[in-house]
Formats: C-alpha cells, sequence, structure tokens
C-alpha cells in the first residue's frame, strides 16, 4: 500500500487471497515470480471496469528460490550465502480487468558485501529477518548490507513503481493527471 501511495494509487479494495507461495519442483526464479503473481492475479475476479493488481517479490541466488525463513538458523544460512556476492531479486506484476491480461516480470541485481559474523549476529538478533524474502528488507536495517543495486530500488521493496504504472496506463489508469491549459500570454 505505501509503494502504490507514491505513484498516487489508492485501491478501493485490499483482498489477502490464499495463494501457496513455493516453487513448483525445478521451476525456475522467473517462471516462479511470474506464475505468483499471475495466480494472485486471477484469485480475485474483477468486476467490469475494476482492475486487479497482484505481484510477488522471488530472491534469487543463481537457479535457488530464497524463500521467507522460517526460524533465525535458515535466516542465517540465507545471510551467509548472499554474503559477498550478487543476487537476483525478481518481482512479477499481474494486472487484470474483465476482458485483459498484463504481466511483467522486473530484475533487480543486489550485491550485498561480505557480511561479518558480528554483523551477521546483530542482524539475525534484530529479528529484521522474519517475512522477508531472502531473510532481509533493503529498506530496514539490511540497508547497511547491500553494497549496491543494479535496476530498480522499489523492486528489491516489493513492487516496481514505473512498471507498475506503465501497466496501469496500459490498461487506461491514469496515474498522473492532465496537465493544465497553457495559460495565454498577455
Amino acid at each position: 500500500m505505501q509503494l502504490l501511495a507514491q505513484i498516487g494509487v489508492t485501491p478501493d479494495a485490499v483482498c489477502p487471497v490464499a495463494v501457496p507461495e513455493e516453487p513448483a519442483a525445478g521451476e525456475r526464479p522467473r517462471d516462479c515470480a511470474r506464475r505468483l503473481a499471475r495466480d494472485k492475479a486471477r484469485a480475485v475476479p474483477p468486476d467490469p471496469g475494476d482492475l486487479v493488481l497482484a505481484a510477488d517479490t522471488v530472491v534469487a541466488a543463481g537457479r535457488r528460490i530464497l524463500g521467507k525463513p522460517s526460524d533465525a538458523s535458515e535466516a542465517r544460512r540465507m545471510l551467509q550465502l548472499l554474503s559477498g556476492r550478487r543476487h537476483r531479486v525478481l518481482t512479477g506484476v499481474a494486472l487484470r480487468s474483465a476482458t485483459r491480461d498484463w504481466l511483467r516480470v522486473v530484475e533487480t541485481v543486489v550485491t550485498m558485501k561480505r557480511i561479518s559474523s558480528a554483523e551477521l549476529d546483530a542482524f539475525i538478533q534484530s529479528e529484521d529477518w522474519r517475512d522477508k524474502a531472502g531473510g532481509y528488507a533493503i529498506q530496514g536495517l539490511a540497508a547497511v548490507l547491500v553494497k549496491r543495486i543494479n535496476g530498480s530500488y522499489s523492486n528489491v521493496v516489493g513492487l516496481p513503481l514505473a512498471e507498475t504504472a506503465a501497466l496501469l496506463a496500459s490498461a487506461g489508469y491514469r496515474i498522473l493527471p492532465e496537465p493544465a491549459a497553457a495559460r495565454p500570454r498577455s
């Protein structure tokens, strides 16, 4: 909701859906992000004139998908895997109307710094890893662990705003107001 508010979008309703977020056996990260976003959008049938927007973010180290850690030990293993290396954050964004579907996957490459044992211990103790794909949220304490990103920052947060705005515009939803008519010069 906060990300959508940044681009001036206020949903009429928020409909949580029960779509299992586990990857299918052998599923590649890009395909997983696409499928999850599509399935979430399809779980809410749009009324005529309505748009349904859904998204899902996947963190991938190579072909390995890093979900939300179930406990501190799993979070520690994920962050040790990401320490000092690049990984990808992929978000599938799906938009549905009563007559058409739009789907986009956005990829951002994130490079983590080498995380010391003391930093890892402190981060795990903070519990900022809870309910976060890959065990971190760039907008939280993990900001000090991220060395660089190549791509959309908002994608890493959870919703690529430029691409989402473009999908909405494709469906006829106006993000920016029409410019005011030019005033005649006197």
